[in-house]
């Protein structure tokens, strides 16, 4: 009797260890607010962290209306990490309702804002300046991006900060990589064609980076609504300087570009990505794909004399 007793007691100490050992290992909850910031915390948690972005693929943070379940992911969290500059305005009275206690991270800290144009259409004269908060757009930003995310994890769980430096230094090798291909694939397109439409001012830190400039009829918001005089600013730009393509973004309306499109005889360059992924099965599933598909949409409209 004592035998078996002695072994049941084992038993249940081994599973009571082996139980600590697996709740110890559980991924750690982290909550991105956007569908791009959320891949950039993937690649520097790897395995070890379980990330939900509240605002998915295909779909435009700047006017995002928060659902019941985004304070229930916020509750369950450890980290939090937010764009900054601007972008989630709906954010704080959703962490507040939340009730969370994780910490925040802001992976634009350390970033030098550009300045952008929010412009509010008919009924209010001029333009609104504003921090630019798409500073995704420039490789050297997400390099302060995927630092400030590697900080953020190694504090709450320094047990694995060294995975999480060795996930941080692959990646900005990719990022490397990355950057020299958008050098490349510019430098291939007509100085006088490296001009473009797109909806909204997205690509300003783009155009400070690698030099291919961005046209937009509405400001760094898509909460404000372009006027039926910047559209008529933009199409008679188009014709003037000989503009060749307006393209489609996966997260607006494509009337406003298709009207542009038709009105000014420029063609439709295709779709690109500029504050969202794409679906898990489109070509831009991650940041790093969704940059070299935007690539590779310029570089076919604008590549030729």
């Amino acid at each position: 009797m004592k035998s078996g007793a002695a072994a049941c007691l084992g038993i249940a100490l081994a599973l009571s260890a082996f139980g600590r050992i697996a709740e110890a290992e559980e991924p750690l909850k982290a909550v991105a607010t956007f569908s791009i910031l959320g891949d950039l915390v993937k690649q520097v948690g790897g395995d070890r962290v379980e990330v939900s972005a509240l605002v998915g693929p295909d779909a435009d943070a700047h006017g995002y209306n928060p659902a019941p379940g985004d304070a229930r992911k916020l509750a369950a969290a450890r980290l939090v990490v937010v764009n900054g500059l601007g972008l989630e305005g709906w954010l704080d009275r959703l962490i507040k309702a939340s009730g969370t206690k994780a910490p925040v991270i802001v992976a634009t800290k350390g970033v030098k804002p550009i300045e952008g144009d929010d412009d509010h259409g008919g009924g209010h004269a001029g333009h609104v300046h504003h921090d630019d908060p798409h500073a995704w757009q420039s490789i050297a930003n997400v390099r302060t991006y995927v630092a400030n995310i590697r900080d953020g994890l190694a504090t709450i769980d320094p047990d694995h900060a060294a995975d999480y430096a060795a996930n941080t230094k692959a990646y900005l090798t990719t990022l490397d990589r990355l950057e020299t291909d958008i050098r490349s694939a510019i430098a291939a397109i007509p100085p006088d064609h490296r001009r473009i439409i797109t909806t909204h001012d997205a690509f300003g830190y783009f155009t400070a980076a690698y030099g291919l400039d961005f046209i937009a009829p509405q400001g760094v918001s898509t909460d404000s609504e372009a006027s039926p005089k910047d559209v008529a600013r933009i199409i008679r730009q188009i014709r003037r300087d000989k503009i060749p393509a307006v393209f489609l973004e996966n997260v607006a309306d494509p009337r406003l570009m298709q009207q542009i499109s038709r009105e000014s005889g420029a063609t439709i360059g295709g779709k690109v990505y500029s504050d969202a992924l794409s679906a898990p099965s489109g070509p831009a599933a991650t940041y790093v794909a969704m940059m070299r598909s935007n690539l590779a949409a310029f570089s076919a409209a604008l590549g030729k004399k």
